[in-house]
């Protein structure tokens, strides 16, 4: 639709000669104090709702929280800075927990901040050259199957602060962390239960009590006040990482040897699919919110400088959140400078209140990221797709579950392969060749696309095969064209009509496939004609040359032009075969 809108439309023509062009500098047209100080509020806002996150990603990840703060300021700014959506807020999101956490389990936080760099300068190619857009392509059943699977696996990884179980070290795989949980229910820790059960019941409960403020920092001052106040025996920020940093700290280039790029190929692969997915996902919802329009490219080219910058100062990867987005939306905010804004809060309250973040109950930082994952996890979405065909139901279930049992790049990976190869199942199988022996198909109807045959159905001249091609000519379909047409040469036909009006597009096997058969009609001295031909497939058919090997002569637009063809190729026939037995046209 876009291709056709791109056409006719100079509006659209021109929209897309911007496309890496920054929406900032687009944002300021009819712009007032209103609107200054709505983004103001709404990025005052968006900044304190976005701290408690960036903190609990960072811990989930396996990281410290300053680096999700980090994360925060500098992806935030640049983001929102660079970016193509006027309301996305960036930062770290819980659906790079699972592979972060396993880099830093195999290569250390130094693995991770090269890998980052990495997917940071894939995001940058694909909106660079447009290719962002084939990210719009991953199937829906492999987008909800991976991020419900995440979300169960961030339910995992805070059951051991949810319940202050002391535990060192908690092992990556998701059956061996329950396998440990179950065995440690002894030595559950009740003032954790108490701050996690509180936080919970605020998180759920505070909304019908005030929509301005946010829930989870009404988590936070209880928590901290209620461990503070009453002494609690409880695990916090400080007591586990120390200290918080109340700066940026100074860039460090990680390391990039060959054989680390090697191994962190196929996990960069990863978090830049995933965070390319996220963030035109969430420009979308915020579209759909704003009734604007996001210019995808520069989007993720922002996203790509923003990950290659980001891990130069100890940060994580970041991407569009959709909470943060959706919370500045709700609050006023409308053009980049409510994500400027709260990148700027971020990094103040990092400056001057750092040292008060070590009080901070790891207990409810795992509270809010169970409501996180509770969101995320679209079980509703989920139990829908169940009651979709067969195909999608075995997609959304095996990367769900390679998401939870054996890791997200596989899930990915594999989920996008099994995809394609169901699609291309039903291609074949709608996809095919009919042979009509005793009737032909109305002009008309052939015109209009149409599949109503004629009252009267006139009879096919003998000598005269008629097949209809239905469905793309590709790799996938060709074995039946050649299994339908296997027995050229074992009747008597002179003359075969290759319907091809159904035909979107042909490929290099298709057009292999259709050169084989082409000689073969030589050789057994039957003459092949094509009919309604699409340009696309007429064009591919030129490229490779077929149009001399079947002949310009052969190659009709329409089925009547075609049929008169074959006419003259049997009175051409006849007179070759009877040359003494006819005088003239009129005769035969």
């Amino acid at each position: 639709r876009d291709l056709q809108k791109c056409s006719v439309d100079p509006l659209f023509i021109s929209e897309q000669k911007f496309m890496l062009r920054p929406i900032i500098l687009d944002s300021f047209k009819n712009y007032s104090r209103t609107n200054f100080f709505a983004d103001i509020t709404s990025g005052i806002i968006v900044g304190i709702v976005a701290i408690p996150l960036a903190i609990a990603f960072a811990i989930a990840s396996g990281v410290t929280p300053d680096k999700g703060l980090v994360t925060a300021v500098i992806a935030g700014f640049m983001i929102s800075l660079l970016g193509g959506s006027k309301v996305q807020i960036s930062g770290p999101t819980g659906a790079f927990v699972v592979i972060l956490y396993g880099i830093v389990q195999q290569h250390g936080v130094e693995g991770l901040a090269t890998a980052t760099l990495m997917a940071g300068i894939l995001l940058l190619i694909m909106g660079i050259t447009g290719l962002g857009s084939l990210i719009k392509f991953i199937p829906f059943p492999v987008v909800v199957g991976f991020t419900s699977g995440i979300a169960v696996i961030i339910f995992t990884s805070q059951i051991r602060d949810l319940f202050g179980l002391p535990l060192e070290n908690v092992p990556s795989g998701f059956h061996e962390k329950w396998i440990l949980y179950i065995r440690s229910l002894g030595s559950v820790n009740l003032h954790a239960m108490i701050i996690a059960a509180g936080s919970l019941l605020i998180l759920v409960l505070w909304t019908k009590v005030s929509k301005k403020i946010p829930a989870s920092l009404i988590v936070i001052f209880f928590s901290v006040a209620i461990s503070q106040i009453l002494g609690l025996d409880v695990e916090t920020i400080g007591s586990r990482f120390g200290s918080i940093p109340s700066m940026i700290p100074a860039p460090v280039i990680p390391d990039l040897d060959f054989q680390t790029l090697k191994a962190l190929i196929s996990p960069a692969i990863s978090i830049a699919l995933l965070g390319g997915i996220e963030a035109l996902l969430s420009a979308v919802v915020a579209d759909g919110m704003t009734d604007d329009k996001h210019r995808s490219n520069i989007e993720l080219v922002a996203q790509g400088i923003a990950n290659v910058i980001t891990p130069i100062f100890g940060g994580i990867p970041a991407t569009g959140a959709i909470a943060r987005t959706a919370t500045n939306i709700k609050n006023g905010g409308r053009t980049p400078v409510a994500g400027i804004v709260h990148a700027l809060v971020i990094l103040m309250i990092m400056v001057f209140l750092g040292r008060w973040v070590v009080y901070i109950p790891l207990a409810a930082l795992a509270a809010i990221l169970v409501i996180v994952a509770y969101h995320m996890s679209e079980w509703r979405t989920f139990a829908v797709l169940l009651k979709s065909p067969r195909s999608d139901i075995a997609v959304l279930i095996t990367t769900f579950l390679l998401t939870v049992i054996a890791d997200l790049t596989v899930a990915i990976q594999l989920g996008v392969a099994l995809s394609v190869v169901l699609f291309m199942r039903r291609l074949v199988v709608v996809s095919g060749i009919e042979a009509l022996k005793t009737e032909l198909l109305d002009e008309k109807a052939e015109n209009t696309g149409e599949t109503e045959l004629l009252d009267e159905k006139p009879p096919i001249p003998e000598g005269v095969d008629i097949y209809e091609v239905k469905g793309p000519f590709f790799f996938g379909t060709a074995f039946r064209f050649e299994e339908a047409l296997g027995a050229i040469g074992e009747n008597d036909s002179e003359v075969l009509i290759l319907g091809m009006r159904n035909v979107p597009f042909i490929d290099s096997t298709g057009l292999n496939t259709l050169r084989r058969f082409s000689q073969a009609c030589r050789k057994h001295n039957v003459n092949l004609i094509l009919s309604g031909i699409q340009s696309e497939a007429l064009g591919n058919l030129k490229k490779a040359g077929l149009n001399h090997n079947i002949g310009h002569e052969n190659i009709h637009p329409d089925f009547n032009s075609a049929m008169k063809r074959a006419k003259e190729v049997l009175y051409a026939k006849t007179i070759d075969s009877h040359p003494t037995s006819y005088s003239s046209k009129e005769t035969v």
